[in-house]
């Protein structure tokens, strides 16, 4: 091949590569952008969440978990389901704990959750949900089951001064229901509901 066609070949793949990069790795990327922009706005800007002073507080695709310093419930807030994604519902290391339903570590994890959960709600052991003592499979699941949301209805109530039967429509007003009415579980967003609790001002 003779350099005249080298550097013939040379300038057309070049400038090939600059047409595509201009066209799909910027020109696509603004195109994809503007029509999130347009069309799911909140979804494309990560699902935000505020309270009610219009603070941003975290994403309700990312659970948070609602304890004190040294990790004990707070008992005016709704709690989340257990986390295996570092100290805890940590973004930078999402995952599960990654142990076999048999593995004794795990097994005796989840009995003294049990415990815990049941001491907390003044419950028997038996009336735990599953969800209250085991981690989601990426640690950051925002969602728990409305079983235990409700199981949760009396602790909160007492602990914010309202009745039970009005802590348990705000939780049922914030049941989801299955995706396409088929796909998944009902389910309660904790970070929306505990910002629900607080924009009461109770």
């Amino acid at each position: 091949m003779s350099t005249r066609t080298t550097v013939r070949t040379t300038g057309v793949a070049v400038r090939a590569m600059l047409v595509f990069t201009l066209v799909l790795g910027v020109g696509y990327t603004l195109l994809v952008t503007g029509i999130s922009q347009l069309v799911l706005p909140w979804q494309a800007n990560g699902s935000l969440v505020q309270n009610s002073a219009g603070v941003t507080v975290g994403s309700a695709l990312i659970g948070q978990s609602f304890t004190d310093a040294s990790g004990a419930a707070l008992p005016q807030y709704f709690q989340s389901r257990p986390s295996a994604a570092g100290d805890g519902y940590d973004g930078g290391a999402s995952s599960g704990s990654n142990l076999g339903p048999e593995n004794p570590d795990l097994v005796s994890a989840i009995e003294s959750r049990k415990a815990a959960v049941a001491e907390l709600e003044g419950v028997d052991p038996s009336q735990v949900p599953a969800d209250a003592v085991t981690a989601s499979g990426s640690g950051l699941d925002p969602h728990i089951s409305p079983a235990y949301a409700l199981l949760q209805v009396r602790r909160v109530a007492a602990a914010r001064g309202l009745t039970e039967s009005e802590m348990r429509s705000l939780v049922e007003a914030h049941v989801e229901q299955r995706d396409l009415g088929y796909l998944g579980e009902p389910r309660v967003n904790v970070v929306e509901l505990n910002l629900a609790l607080d924009a009461l001002g109770r």
